[in-house]
C-alpha cells in the first residue's frame, strides 16, 4: 500500500477521537454516559442501529457469500424487516414507560432482579464472544494492508520470528484497532458512539460504492457484462423454497427464522434497545426502527451485489496469480480475504486507504457499541443493585469508565484467541448470537405475554439451554432456526414449570428485587 493510504487511514482515527472529545464534556451522571440524557435525534439514531448492525463480518464476509453462492441472503433481510414490526408493536411502548437503562431493568420489574441478571448475563457473555470474534475480522484485514507494506513485511521477520507474519499482523492490528476503540469510547460515551456512527455509516458505504465503481471499471462491458456473467453462473437467484431445517439462507428460515433473529437482537438485545433509550419518545424510536430496516436491506443488496462484482472480474479478469491470495496451499477458498485481497491489489493510492477505513468504520461503530452496551449491563444490572446505588449517583459514572475499559480488554483477548480460528467467520459470529438470543426472547415473550413466576421463568430458561445444546450437537439444523427454537423451548418449559409449581403449591420463589 501507498504511504497515502496510511495517512487517509490516521486521519480516520484521528477524527473519531475528535468526535469522542467533543461529546466527552457532557457526561453529568451514568444516564448521560448510557442513554445520551435522550436528547438525540431519531434519524441519528436509525444511522447508528444500522451501522452498529454492519461490522466488518458484513463488510467482508457478506461480498464472499455472493462470490461462493448467490443472492439468497437477501431471504434473511427481508424476516428483519417483520421483526422490526413486531419489536415496534409489542416491546417499544414498554420500554418507554420508565426511565430504563437497559433492556433488562424490564424484566427486573416483571419478575424479579435474579431473573434480570440471568438475562442480562447471557447478553454479556454473547456479546462478549461474538464481538471479540468481529475484532478479529478487523485486524484480518488491516494485518493484508500491512504485510503489502514491504517495510512492515519484512519487520515481521523480526518482531517475532517463531510466529507467521500473517498472524504478528494480525496480532498487532487487534490491539491497536482495540486500544483505539476503547479509548474513544471510554472518553465519549454512548454520544460519541452514536455521532461517529453516523460518521463511520457515510464513510463505509462510500467506501463500498467506490470499491463498486473500481471494479465495473475493470470489467470490460461494465454492468452488462457482469450481469451477465452472474446469471449464467446462477448467481442471481434470491428465493429458495426449500422446507429442509438444516439448509441456511431458504425463504422459510430467512422470513421467519429471520423475524425471530430480529425481534431478539434488536428488541431484547442491549447493544441496540440502548440507542432506542437514547430517543426522546417511543414514537421517534419506532420511527429511527422501521426506516433503519429499509437502508439495511438496501445495504445488503449493495454489498452482496460487489460479491458478484468480484466474482466476475476474479473468474475471468483478473492476474490468475492473486487467486493465491485468498486460496490455501490446499486449495480451499477463503472467501473473508477477497475483498481485502482486491482492496490492496486494485485501488489506487488514497483510494485504497478510504476503502480499508471504510471497513474499520463498520467494524469499530459496532465494537464501540458492544463496549458502552456491556458497561452498561455490568453496572446497572449487577454493580448498582449490588451497592444499592441512586440512579445518579457519581460513583455509577466512575464504575462506567472502568466497566469500559474491562471489557475493551475481554474483547481484545478473545480476538487474539481467535487467530487461529476458521476464516469463515460470517456463520460463527451469527450463530453465538442466535444460540442465546433465542432463551433471552422467550424470557421477554413469558414476562409480557404470560402470567409465569420468576421460578417459572428461571426454569424455563434453564431447560430452553438444554434444549438448544441438544439441537446444537445433536442436530444439523441451520443457526437460522435457532432463536426461533430457543424462544419456543424456553417459554413451552417456563409455562409448563408454571403449571407444576402451581399444582405443588409453589406458584415461585420470593421476589428478589435488589
Amino acid at each position: 500500500m501507498h504511504p497515502l493510504d496510511l495517512t487517509v487511514l490516521a486521519a480516520y482515527l484521528g477524527a473519531t477521537w475528535l468526535i469522542a472529545a467533543r461529546f466527552a464534556r457532557r457526561h453529568d451522571s451514568a444516564a448521560d454516559y448510557f442513554v445520551t440524557g435522550r436528547r438525540v435525534p431519531w434519524w441519528a439514531v436509525m444511522a447508528s442501529i444500522v451501522a452498529t448492525e454492519t461490522s466488518t463480518v458484513t463488510f467482508v464476509s457478506i461480498p464472499g457469500l455472493a462470490f461462493t453462492g448467490d443472492l439468497r441472503f437477501l431471504q434473511l433481510a427481508l424476516g428483519y424487516q417483520v421483526g422490526r414490526v413486531a419489536i415496534v408493536l409489542f416491546l417499544m411502548p414498554a420500554y418507554f414507560r420508565g426511565e430504563l437503562m437497559t433492556a433488562y431493568e424490564l424484566l427486573g420489574t416483571r419478575f424479579d432482579s435474579r431473573v434480570r441478571r440471568i438475562a442480562s448475563g447471557i447478553f454479556i457473555a454473547t456479546r462478549s464472544l461474538a464481538d471479540g470474534l468481529r475484532l478479529f475480522a478487523t485486524g484480518l484485514i488491516v494485518a493484508i494492508m500491512l504485510l503489502s507494506v514491504p517495510a512492515l513485511a519484512e519487520a515481521t521477520d523480526l518482531a517475532a520470528p517463531w510466529l507467521s507474519p500473517t498472524a504478528q499482523a494480525l496480532v498487532a492490528a487487534v490491539i491497536v484497532l482495540g486500544f483505539v476503540t476503547i479509548g474513544y469510547t471510554w472518553v465519549g460515551g454512548m454520544t460519541a458512539v452514536i455521532w461517529t456512527d453516523v460518521a463511520q455509516l457515510v464513510l463505509y458505504l462510500i467506501g463500498a460504492l467506490v470499491a463498486a465503481a473500481i471494479l465495473i471499471d475493470g470489467i470490460p462491458g461494465g454492468l452488462v457484462e457482469a450481469w451477465s456473467v452472474a446469471a449464467d453462473a446462477g448467481k442471481l437467484r434470491v428465493f429458495d423454497a426449500s422446507m429442509s431445517l438444516t439448509r441456511s439462507y431458504t425463504l422459510w428460515s430467512g422470513v421467519i427464522g429471520g423475524a425471530f433473529l430480529t425481534a431478539a437482537t434488536h428488541g431484547t438485545d442491549q447493544l441496540l434497545v440502548q440507542r432506542y433509550l437514547s430517543c426522546t419518545s417511543a414514537r421517534q424510536a419506532s420511527q429511527a426502527l422501521l426506516v433503519s430496516g429499509v437502508v439495511v436491506f438496501a445495504q445488503f443488496a449493495l454489498f452482496l451485489g460487489l460479491g458478484l462484482l468480484l466474482y466476475v472480474f476474479y473468474t475471468h479478469h483478473a492476474p490468475a496469480a492473486e487467486l493465491a491470495a485468498f486460496t490455501t496451499p490446499a486449495g480451499q477458498l477463503q472467501p473473508d480475504r477477497i475483498l481485502p485481497t482486491f482492496i490492496v491489489n486494485h485501488l489506487p493510492p488514497g483510494l485504497a486507504g478510504l476503502v480499508c477505513g471504510s471497513a474499520l468504520a463498520a467494524a469499530m461503530s459496532t465494537l464501540s457499541s458492544s463496549l458502552n452496551s456491556l458497561s452498561a449491563a455490568s453496572v446497572n444490572d449487577f454493580y448498582r443493585p449490588w451497592r444499592r446505588l441512586a440512579a445518579g449517583a457519581p460513583a455509577l459514572l466512575v464504575a462506567a469508565r472502568r466497566a469500559t475499559l474491562f471489557w475493551g480488554l475481554v474483547l481484545v483477548a478473545v480476538a487474539l484467541a481467535a487467530i487461529g480460528l476458521s476464516q469463515r467467520i460470517v456463520d460463527e459470529v451469527l450463530g453465538i448470537a442466535s444460540f442465546t438470543n433465542g432463551l433471552v426472547l422467550g424470557l421477554f415473550a413469558l414476562g409480557v405475554g404470560t402470567a409465569a413466576s420468576p421460578a417459572a421463568a428461571f426454569l424455563g430458561v434453564a431447560g430452553g439451554a438444554m434444549g438448544m445444546l441438544a439441537i446444537r450437537v445433536l442436530t444439523a439444523v441451520s443457526w437460522q432456526w435457532y432463536v426461533l427454537a430457543g424462544a419456543v423451548l424456553t417459554v413451552v418449559c417456563g409455562l409448563l414449570a408454571h403449571r407444576l409449581l402451581e399444582g405443588f403449591g409453589t406458584p415461585g420463589l420470593e421476589r428478589d428485587d435488589r
